[in-house]
């Protein structure tokens, strides 16, 4: 008998550890998403309430870029939630955490940074070997 614990395979990509980031992520990005629109119906409501004439209101050009800024962002926000919805039916299907080009496995540390990840970090930047 040794006093040496039995080392463990590295464990494989557990699906129900990948479904709680998925889910959490997208429950952040759908909070995002409501706090930004509620950003964007602000500005719009604040505009309404005065004369539009950004060519003399020295806040014209300020607020404008704010809209589009916060449109942007709440743009964007909306990508990643369509993203997250399509990683989450990748999951179902069993293929979440593969190379949608070459079919590897794309690293754990990849998909936590970027959960809606389809391809592996080479693929992702165009260098195929």
């Amino acid at each position: 008998m040794s006093d040496v614990p039995d080392e463990k395979p590295a464990p494989a990509r557990e699906p129900s550890s990948a479904r709680e980031r998925l889910v959490a992520e997208r429950a952040s990005t759908c909070e995002r998403i409501a706090a930004l629109q509620r950003d964007f119906d602000g500005i719009v409501e604040a505009n309404a309430l005065v004369a539009v004439d950004d060519e003399h209101d020295p806040e014209g050009s300020s607020t404008a870029f704010e809209r589009a800024h916060v449109a942007a962002l709440l743009s964007r926000s909306r990508e990643q939630l369509a993203e997250l919805d399509r990683a989450l039916d990748r999951l179902t299907r069993g293929d979440y955490g593969r190379c949608e080009e070459c079919g590897e496995a794309i690293p754990e540390a990849r998909l936590e940074a970027r959960p809606g990840a389809t391809k592996c970090v080479r693929c992702a930047g165009g260098r195929r070997l």
